[in-house]
């Protein structure tokens, strides 16, 4: 267990690697846009000289990698080296195989849609790396950077003005014959939010809860009712009014959306009683065993 711990967070990065070589590949190149980051910027290269994004990609990430080394965390460096050679290296063997017949080239016609495709598959990607310690590099290399020096430092404002040139800039790259094509500034638009917004889901976590935290006098009736209701139990805690210095109990509860009609249901049966709720984007723990435990401790001492 403890070698597969250590290898899958490389096995997971090599697979995302050759998953965002084949996005760029089929989706992007031949549709003439450039996405979100730096590899925006390598698009765009390609475009103009024929360099391949390959190289340009090792270029560009290669010295990042090696300041991530020492400025940053050795494994997040050596698993987003890992990530920007097999990505470089797959694009370039993709690249010289013929594989016209699957390529989407939307030949102007409803490019909208590569756009959503690679920027669904882009976001999936970035949020797998970052979520196993990984990264595609670029963009992500320096927010991490940015991040351990300046933990308050708004990143979101600086990857939003390099997004901006990149597209501001592919609006006159990919321009032709003396016209504006708006287009590309479009497609890299739909790219940044779509990738952004998966990629955040995916980081944030898929078991998405509420936490409910009730002030009541009522505790004991409230418990019973949620463990009857929806088969949970909760968290009591004592405490005294700030304004009228009474004794209050707090109850904490995490419930799924399904429950949280039933939930709200349960707390509108009792008179001073008040709570709110929050998302919880991921939970931890092993409950299977606190449950199985107290159920064995109930059997041996049934009172």
């Amino acid at each position: 267990m403890k070698v597969l711990k250590k290898v899958l967070p490389y096995a997971i990065t090599v697979l995302m690697a050759v998953i965002l070589a084949i996005d760029y590949d089929l989706f992007i190149v031949e549709n003439e846009f450039a996405p979100a980051g730096l590899n925006g910027l390598a698009t765009m290269i390609q475009y103009m000289t024929g360099f391949s994004i390959g190289y340009m990609s090792l270029l560009i990430n290669l010295p990042l990698c090696i300041l991530a080394f020492f400025l940053i965390d050795r494994k997040f460096a050596v698993t987003s080296f890992v990530f920007v050679v097999v990505y470089s290296f797959s694009y370039l063997f993709l690249q010289s195989l013929d594989l016209s017949f699957i390529r989407y080239h939307a030949f102007g016609h409803n490019t909208i849609f590569p756009a959503i495709i690679s920027g669904v598959i882009g976001g999936f990607v970035g949020g797998v790396c970052i979520k196993y310690g990984s990264s595609t590099g670029g963009t992500d290399i320096i927010s991490k950077y940015i991040n351990k020096k300046h933990p308050n430092f708004n990143f979101f404002l600086v990857t939003f003005i390099l997004n901006t040139v990149i597209a501001v800039v592919s609006l006159f790259v990919y321009s032709k014959e003396g016209s504006l094509n708006y287009e590309p500034v479009a497609l890299c638009i739909t790219y940044c939010f779509i990738s952004f917004f998966v990629g955040n889901y995916i980081i944030k976590g898929t078991k998405s809860a509420y936490k409910f935290t009730v002030i009541t006098e009522h505790p004991d009736e409230i418990l019973e009712e949620i463990n009857h209701a929806i088969k949970h139990g909760a968290t009591k805690l004592e405490a005294h009014g700030g304004y009228t210095n009474s004794r209050k109990t707090v109850l904490i509860c995490v419930v799924n959306k399904h429950q949280l009609l039933d939930f709200t249901k349960i707390i509108d049966r009792y008179e001073d009683t008040f709570s709110f709720y929050e998302m919880v984007y991921e939970t931890y723990g092993n409950f299977a065993n606190v449950r199985s435990k107290l159920k064995r401790k109930r059997k041996k001492d049934p009172e």
